[in-house]
């Protein structure tokens, strides 16, 4: 049941409440895996998967739906990969386990994939659980078809190394180790986030649903993964500030005049904290594009929504924490009503395009005349909508139905390029018709209906028609000379006659 605060926001803002009930209205339900009808594979008559799937309901509740949503055996495939992957992630967010522990740990879980009935106790972290029902992850693992294990493993090995490479950093004063530089910054998110989207890009490719060279796309992939997590880490400032962590660089936050992380919490610095976060959101937004260029590889609708409604959300994110001075106080997160609406318009790379484009719209009107970064910022918002006209222009419109569409030039738009674009395609139909009329006559010469004349017959001709003008009588130049003598004597006639009117007395 929506709380009462929740019900007063959609009242507030009707078309997002609108969305709401056009979601509950029409979209289709999410896929039911405790359906028996995909027990084969969502996995759910297994007790050990029934669990897997408790444990991501548990650990995420809204990447779970989106999971779920998959087609076939890949839900039940990403399931045990996030599982795992979370895994390692609890290791290196508990801060309680020391490092001689940890270290091993990070390094070796890809091992611990192939040994039977591993599981650790003694995690502190709110998702402990997931260590320690390992087992029933392991399980699962062993049971998924080996072109699924081996990204799984290959990618748990290299993010566990990574993770093991930072940690191994910390020290006693500083229990999660400092990153320096924005360098250290994209190297870390690799680790953590950036090797999920390559991780998912194997999977989408070994499953079929999606092109074989999909998972050679690195540099999109990493780029759709670094663009979720530093979306995360600006907007959960403040929980981690709190928790003793910190993962802005120093490189940003010192550039703004803090010394440490605690001092953007500091209600006397506002203006600077609030400049140091939109330097954060100009490092996120540069990875929009690749994000972009990544979708419209997707042929899968459901691995499309997979990737898509997660990035949405993150753009509507920056631009809900861009220059908010709740976000270095609370938590900030998206209204319910907006994202319902959101997740209705991540259907394909055109819509979700002008949703980017909308937002950087948004984040580029809030841009303070003295950031320090403002025509960096700039660039940045010109560059996604930039994008955006050069793949789906705004003044084209697309119309159609039962599968056939129609690209038609909007006139009302008011875009100049509406006005060159009918100018190329009037003059292309104009040539496609004069090449018509010229195959045609040639194809009448060639069949000898239409004979072609020579040049000595042309001039032949041209030269019998002037002489027959020469012969006729000159009517037309005797016609003329008597229309000119008439119009003469008429002036004269009445200028003769204004003339005794106005100056001869009676």
């Amino acid at each position: 049941m929506p709380s009462a605060a929740a019900i007063s926001q959609l009242l507030i803002h009707p078309t997002e409440l609108r969305s709401v009930i056009n979601y509950k209205l029409w979209r289709d339900k999410s896929r039911d895996i405790t359906n028996p009808a995909e027990f084969e594979t969502s996995g759910y008559d297994r007790e050990t998967m029934r669990k897997c799937w408790d444990l991501l309901d548990f650990s995420s509740r809204s990447f779970s739906v989106v999971v779920k949503e998959l087609e076939g055996d890949l839900a039940r495939t990403v399931c045990i990969f996030y599982l795992v992957l979370r895994a390692l992630d609890t290791f290196e967010d508990d801060m309680t386990i020391p490092n001689d522990i940890k270290l091993p740990n990070l390094r070796n879980l890809h091992r611990k994939l192939h040994e039977p009935g591993w599981h650790y106790v003694g995690s502190k972290d709110k998702d402990a659980i997931v260590l320690e029902s390992f087992a029933s992850i392991q399980k699962e693992f062993s049971l998924l078809d080996p072109k699924y294990q081996v990204v799984i493993e290959d990618i748990c090995r290299k993010m566990g190394a990574g993770m093991a490479d930072f940690a191994a950093l910390a020290t006693p004063e500083q229990p999660v180790a400092e990153i320096k530089t924005i360098e250290d910054y994209d190297l870390y998110c690799h680790y953590v986030a950036g090797l999920v989207g390559e991780g998912l890009s194997g999977l989408f490719s070994s499953s079929g649903k999606e092109r074989p060279w999909l998972s050679s796309q690195l540099t999109l992939s990493n780029s759709c993964g670094l663009l979720l997590q530093k979306t995360n880490i600006l907007r959960d400032v403040k929980e981690d500030v709190d928790d003793g962590r910190g993962f802005w660089p120093r490189e940003i936050y010192a550039a703004h005049g803090f010394d440490s992380m605690k001092g953007l919490i500091d209600p006397a610095r506002e203006k600077e904290a609030l400049f140091a976060a939109s330097h954060m959101t100009l490092d996120a937004l540069r990875h929009c594009c690749d994000a972009l260029d990544y979708m419209t590889l997707l042929k899968c609708q459901s691995v499309f929504n997979f990737v898509a409604i997660p990035a949405v959300m993150a753009i509507a994110t920056l631009d809900r924490c861009f220059m908010n001075p709740k976000l270095l106080k609370q938590n900030v997160k998206i209204r319910r009503g907006e994202a319902v609406g959101l997740i209705m318009k991540a259907v394909n790379p055109r819509d979700v395009a002008y949703v980017f484009q909308q937002y950087a719209r948004s984040i580029h009107q809030k841009v303070k005349s003295d950031d320090p970064n403002m025509l960096r910022l700039s660039i940045a918002c010109a560059k996604i909508d930039q994008w955006t006209e050069h793949h789906y222009p705004t003044f084209l419109t697309i119309t159609g139905s039962s599968g056939a569409a129609q690209t038609a030039i909007d006139p009302a738009n008011g875009d100049a390029r509406a006005v060159l674009f009918t100018k190329i395609i009037t003059e292309a139909k104009e040539k496609k018709e004069r090449e018509k009329r010229e195959a045609l006559m040639a194809d009448l010469r060639a069949r000898g209906i239409i004979k072609d004349r020579t040049p000595e017959q042309i001039a032949a001709a041209e030269k019998a028609r002037i002489e027959s003008m020469n012969e006729s009588p000159p009517w037309l130049m005797i016609g003329s000379i008597i229309v000119g003598i008439l119009a003469v004597m008429g002036g004269l006639g009445y200028g003769i006659i204004w003339f005794v009117m106005n100056y001869l007395d009676d």
